[in-house]
């Protein structure tokens, strides 16, 4: 198995390259942003240990550059912060795993070698379906070159149905997903704003992307419709 840390903290960087060839990995090192990005692109590697706060380019945009590029290697990402933003952020751009300095070496070996048995299947930071396109992490949507405006729920849903493209889900999934916990309302609350994300991102483009399957719930085109 061969894999890449990218890490500035050079103690850090030799002492995670050390231990990982004692388990059995060949480890290549980078110490910024912007050489661990090219060596990603270049070399087939298993797995990457992506420090977030990196010198030339920071581990978001590494990572969602890498994504963007069609690499689809799993990404362990590392930092120092501690907080659910900053691995929502990290999640949101790509990567796979979060890990928190300072961290178990033991742990950080045994999310390796889960990520590794799992693979490199693409995992696009930005949803798509044919020209629609919706992005997590700033939460925009759009048609071809043209940005549509969602509230949070809106987009939400859009979210979900892209999640799930081409699958028939029932409006309990829906409301499982993207409605809070708990919510015991009327399932017309799901019809309802279906036919709000149809007239933002079907009707002014002279699409029907959302299908209503009668008795079951709703299918999202995979082509965007």
């Amino acid at each position: 198995m061969r894999v890449l840390v990218v890490e500035d903290e050079r103690g850090l960087a030799e002492g995670l390259r050390k231990g990982l060839e004692a388990e059995g990995f060949a480890t290549d090192v980078a110490h910024d942003g912007t050489d661990g990005l090219w060596m990603a692109r270049e070399h087939p590697y298993d797995a990457i240990v992506l420090d977030l706060m990196l010198p030339r380019m920071n581990g978001y945009r590494v990572c969602a550059a890498l994504r963007e590029a069609g690499v689809w290697t799993p990404i362990l990402m590392l930092t120092a912060k501690d907080g659910e933003w900053d691995e929502a952020e990290g999640l949101d751009t790509g990567a796979d795993d979060y890990v928190t300095k300072p961290f178990s070496y033991v742990a950080l070996v045994a999310r390796l070698r889960a990520l590794i048995r799992r693979g490199a299947a693409a995992r696009p930071a930005v949803l798509a379906a044919g020209d629609l396109r919706f992005d997590p992490a700033s939460r925009r949507a759009s048609r071809g070159e043209q940005e549509i405006a969602l509230t949070a729920r809106e987009a939400s849903l859009l979210e979900y149905l892209l999640r799930h493209a081409g699958d028939v889900v029932s409006k309990t999934d829906v409301l499982d997903h993207v409605w809070e916990g708990g919510y015991d309302g009327s399932f017309n609350i799901v019809e309802v704003y279906v036919g709000h994300l149809r007239a933002k991102i079907d009707r002014p483009f002279g699409r029907a992307s959302i299908e209503t399957v009668r008795g079951t719930g709703y299918r999202l085109a995979a082509d965007g419709g």
